[in-house]
């Protein structure tokens, strides 16, 4: 083998390596994407609920001031 050859071919090593790790990592990654999606729709979710809940605390805590006024001057 002469040396131009040897080169090419550490070169293509090199680079098929270089790929297969590429690859190997995009992998990975994928699978932690899901992973991060799923929990990301589950705190979107519960969010979701917690400013429902606020809502009606906020309603609860605003509207029950002028129905127990109500309340009173009828009872007066």
């Amino acid at each position: 083998m002469d040396p131009f050859q040897m080169v090419v071919v550490i070169v293509l090593i090199s680079v098929g390596a270089g790929v297969i790790n590429n690859y190997i990592k995009s992998k990975h990654n994928r699978a932690n994407d899901l992973a991060s999606e799923a929990e990301f729709e589950k705190m979107a979710n519960e969010v979701s609920r917690l400013k429902e809940r606020v809502r009606v605390l906020e309603k609860i805590v605003t509207d029950g001031d002028q129905r127990l006024r109500e309340e009173i001057s009828r009872l007066a």
